[in-house]
């Protein structure tokens, strides 16, 4: 494939991908056919066939014989860990990615701070309360609802990428009880930045390297 042929490809499948957002098509809806994808793109079918094959190896779509081509949810298929044995294999790379997972947890952090709504706050003590989460993975799960209740759907994403690479590592959170996260809570709820943040990084503290 020479680099004119590779540069129209990519391009055929960046235009596929922002259907699908344009769309707003999620995991489990169906893509529009082959027919209407190469109408709307305005290029020949053979090269939309080729397009949806590479996103399909990406585990981003799914053919299904007889019913057609279904948008797939990114992050069941375990790709980022797989491309995250890759890509993070020296040390330097390792720490930039927790102080980048740490630095989005704690911007969350100050949004919440800024403007949380009752329900925000009620869903949370909601999950605080729910004893079925053991404490040492409840950090992963206690933030993943802190920044969902930024309403910030960007930063959401990233984290979402950031955290998916970064369970793929050996660190650990030694936490034994969900006090720590309860007095974060606390300090939401009284729209302290401040002590949410010293409190954060007191927790932070305890990620250990296994």
């Amino acid at each position: 494939m020479t680099d004119t042929q590779t540069k129209v490809y990519l391009e055929i499948v960046n235009k596929i991908r922002a259907i699908i957002t344009e769309d707003a098509l999620e995991a489990g809806d169906k893509l529009p056919s082959e027919r209407e994808l190469s109408s709307r793109l305005a290029v020949g079918r053979s090269s939309v066939r080729e397009a949806l094959r590479a996103l399909e190896l990406l585990g981003l779509i799914e053919t299904r014989r007889g019913e057609g081509t279904f948008v797939k949810n990114f992050y069941e298929h375990g790709l980022v860990k797989l491309i995250g044995t890759f890509l993070l294999q020296d040390e330097k790379t390792k720490k930039d990615l927790l102080q980048t997972k740490l630095l989005l947890e704690k911007d969350a952090l100050r949004l919440l701070c800024e403007h949380s709504s009752e329900g925000a706050l009620q869903e949370l003590k909601d999950l605080l309360s729910d004893d079925s989460f053991p404490a040492p993975q409840f950090h992963q799960i206690f933030f993943a609802k802190i920044v969902e209740k930024t309403q910030n759907y960007l930063l959401y994403r990233i984290w979402s990428i950031a955290s998916d690479y970064f369970s793929s590592l050996q660190y650990s959170f030694m936490v034994e009880e969900k006090s720590d996260y309860w007095n974060i809570y606390r300090a939401i709820e009284r729209k302290n930045e401040t002590e949410a943040i010293v409190l954060y990084n007191a927790l932070t503290e305890k990620i250990v390297s296994n």
